[in-house]
């Protein structure tokens, strides 16, 4: 689904996330794509397998270049995690110890609560085929665990990172369930626009002998309205309508008592 606009303000904030170990480039630039999506912008990486700067990465990041480019190499999970102030890890598996599991929504919560305190925070992901070592997730503060299927409960890198960042970037929405980057403004109709809609369509019904037999015709343009009016329009589907029947109104049709019916141009010099 294409959404990129270089217009908007990009949004690049948040917790940082961790890679460790991660194997392919195509991975590592989907786990780019799935950041920029949601607002997050540091990528580090323990030990790609495959080294780093990666073309692959970069192809599959459907231009993420800025988390791209920003990305840093570390060595060591210690070294990638030295800074931050507060680090969660993710793990689909169940872990016995002494560290407190969360949800992604409470988890989010906790991040953006920190970043608004000024503290560096971070989330750590496992590798590909089998996540984090016990002796990885015990560097972190806290546990994020995902509710899966308890069945199948295996999640690519690029669709946890995708979780999480969904999760961080709904805990700085002022209402969750609105979709801002999508509302476009729509005046509503007035009602002179709306009688102005009757008058055009009624006309244009008219001519072409919709309302048969005549007697008929006032319930006819009472039902036609109440149908009409059942939700308030705006105005640019006013001019919707009016686009539509302008268009008919190009093409003259006659009402024939031979045949009952509305019959079209006898030539082509009538159309």
């Amino acid at each position: 689904m294409s959404g990129t606009n270089s217009e908007r303000e990009l949004i690049a904030e948040g917790p940082a996330v961790i890679l460790v170990e991660p194997q392919l480039g195509e991975n590592i630039g989907m786990v780019a794509r799935a950041m920029a999506n949601f607002g997050l912008a540091e990528l580090r990486l323990v030990k790609p397998r495959d080294g780093w700067p990666s073309e692959k990465a970069r192809a599959a990041a459907s231009k993420a270049d800025h988390v791209i480019d920003a990305t840093k190499v570390f060595d060591t999970l210690e070294e990638a995690i030295a800074d931050l102030n507060f680090v969660y890890a993710t793990t689909a598996r169940e872990r016995y110890g002494f560290k407190p599991v969360r949800s992604p929504v409470t988890a989010a919560e906790t991040l953006r609560a920190k970043f608004k305190a000024g503290e560096k925070t971070g989330v750590l992901f496992g590798r590909e085929r089998w996540g984090l070592t016990n002796e990885e997730v015990a560097l972190a503060d806290e546990i994020v665990t995902f509710p899966v299927n308890p069945a199948f409960a295996s999640l690519n890198i690029a669709q946890a990172v995708l979780l999480m960042s969904y999760e961080w970037m709904k805990t700085g929405l002022d209402d969750v369930a609105a979709t801002p980057f999508l509302a476009v403004e729509q005046r509503p109709s007035t009602k002179e626009q709306v009688f102005g809609l009757f008058e055009h369509l009624e006309e244009a019904l008219d001519s072409r002998g919709y309302f048969h037999p005549p007697a008929k015709k006032p319930k006819m343009v009472d039902n036609l309205r109440a149908v009409i009016s059942r939700r308030g329009f705006t105005e640019q589907e006013i001019s919707v309508f009016r686009g539509v029947i302008r268009s008919l109104d190009r093409f003259p049709r006659r009402w024939s008592k031979t045949t009952g019916r509305v019959e079209p141009p006898e030539n082509d010099d009538e159309a």
